[in-house]
């Protein structure tokens, strides 16, 4: 068992090794919204005028996008002054630059415009419930209004709580939901209010009502370049053209490409963000694709490269682990209770959850918090309870006269273990790898979020865009796989079945 503990946290660092090379090209991040990632685009193409080697990667919120640029995961993205106030600083310092350039982060001026926080109504219920500004919500006859916001406002300082607050809002009925699907509620009249940012396309494609902000909550979200200092000497070239966007976006410019990117016709954010750099700097599109095939076939071969770099060496390491310890667990009973007890906790931690905990733990282990390591670390606890339950239960249902026959036979206890207790246990151990792996592509979709790559992405990019197309380009892939590993690990079973 001692060895067993000691080979988890040993198996958790290895798997950083499946995360690539360890050299990087800039890296430009982005948040899980189309404005970050049309501008994020924009940041790629401008660094690779300097001729160097420079991607997207996509994150989550705030938080895993902040800490990516502290830890070194991504050289700069786009944020906004009120949320590095508010959200990330939580203080609101004299001088915000030198608070940032104390944690090795630089901030660029205004890239011209703001994306400010607001509520927004369907102007028909508006003016049915005579609704013009948010102190109109404060009246008690319409506590009953229902609200839809994003999980990252609900939780946020400058958002929900705060709002609430300063408002005196009686309003209770708060649903959580992504913000694409937080608007079509909204036109359904399945809920009355939600957040909204003011570039966002939507509001003039839905008509909507933006409430004012009367008694002055929100602070300014000018959008601002925030850069690793480090960047500035490794390539100040790239510096100097990420700043040439200050003071060139305007408002309804921004609002415009939004609109571009989530109307009907769902243009590809680079090529929005390739045209407006042509046209407002004179850029030239970048010479260097962001991969070598863009076409469905080739972006689907990618993500299904990208997940099973996931899915297999933590399937893998987990095996390695499990086993043994269900072997533990079999061999002795009080211990057993306490290895499957301990497990099924892991299992029951929330997907999402246990992968941003485990960002700071493999930070800390390998160096690396964004992208493949956290993904693999979290597929790894989740997989070992079927493995160590299966295994479990496969030793211990082994008839008495067989255990009997192997003690008989002069058999030690780990050779009895070896060639009598495992290869009769092997088909229900190989039936607990078998659900292993099948939850495991599924919960890999969930490395989206912090960079992971795999079928998460598009199907993370098409729930913000509202693309059902993007999103059935991971979800049905995944699908795939779930159950071609599926038929392979049946076939393995029975073959094992048949010779054991």
């Amino acid at each position: 068992m001692t060895r067993t503990c000691v080979l988890i946290p040993a198996v958790l660092g290895l798997l950083a090794g499946c995360s690539g090379p360890k050299s990087k090209p800039v890296v430009i991040g982005d948040k899980k919204f189309t404005e970050s990632i049309i501008l994020a685009d924009m940041g790629v193409q401008l660094a690779r005028q300097t001729g160097v080697k420079a991607h997207r990667e996509d994150l989550g919120g705030t938080p895993a996008v902040w800490l990516a640029l502290t830890q070194g995961d991504i050289d700069a993205y786009v944020d906004y002054t009120g949320t590095i106030e508010r959200e990330i600083l939580q203080v609101q310092p004299a001088d915000v630059s030198a608070t940032l350039a104390a944690r090795g982060v630089r901030m660029s001026r205004s890239l011209g415009y703001s994306n400010n926080y607001a509520l927004a109504m369907r102007k028909d219920v508006a003016a049915a419930k005579s609704v013009t500004k948010i102190s109109d919500l404060a009246r008690r006859d319409l506590a009953d209004l229902r609200c839809g916001f994003i999980p990252e406002f609900v939780d946020r300082t400058d958002g929900w709580p705060g709002l609430k607050q300063h408002y005196g809002l009686p309003q209770t009925s708060v649903q959580t939901m992504v913000h694409t699907l937080a608007y079509k509620a909204l036109v359904e009249k399945a809920i009355d209010v939600t957040e909204v940012y003011t570039t966002d396309g939507e509001i003039a494609q839905h008509d909507l009502l933006v409430l004012a902000d009367d008694r002055h909550f929100f602070p300014a979200y000018e959008a601002v370049w925030l850069y690793r200092a480090d960047l500035e000497v490794r390539h100040p070239a790239v510096v100097e053209q990420l700043r040439r966007l200050e003071g060139h976006i305007a408002e309804v410019e921004m609002r415009r490409m939004n609109t571009r990117a989530q109307g009907e016709r769902k243009e590809d954010e680079r090529k929005i963000a390739s045209e407006f750099l042509s046209y407002a700097l004179g850029v030239a599109p970048s010479a260097v694709p962001e991969s070598t095939d863009d076409s469905l076939a080739g972006r689907v071969l990618q993500t299904t490269y990208e997940h099973l770099q996931l899915v297999v060496p933590s399937l893998f390491a987990a095996a390695l682990v499990a086993v043994p310890l269900g072997v533990v667990a079999a061999r002795r009973p009080t211990l057993g209770k306490v290895v499957l007890a301990a497990t099924g906790v892991l299992q029951t931690i929330p997907s999402l959850a246990l992968l941003l905990f485990m960002i700071p733990v493999m930070m800390a282990l390998v160096g690396k918090g964004i992208g493949a390591p956290p993904a693999i670390a979290a597929l790894f606890l989740y997989s070992l309870l079927p493995i160590v339950r299966n295994t479990h239960t496969g030793l211990t249902g082994i008839p008495a006269s067989l255990r009997e026959s192997a003690v008989a036979l002069g058999l030690p206890p780990w050779a009895a273990l070896w060639r009598v207790e495992l290869p009769l246990a092997a088909p229900t151990i190989l039936a607990g790898i078998r659900t292993a792996a099948v939850i495991n592509v599924g919960t890999a979709t969930l490395g989206g979020f912090i960079g992971a790559g795999g079928y998460g992405r598009p199907i993370l990019r098409g729930i913000d865009k509202g693309d059902t197309t993007l999103m059935l380009e991971g979800a049905i892939p995944a699908a795939v796989l779930a159950l071609t590993i599926e038929a392979l690990f049946g076939l393995v079973e029975r073959v094992v079945a048949r010779r054991g």
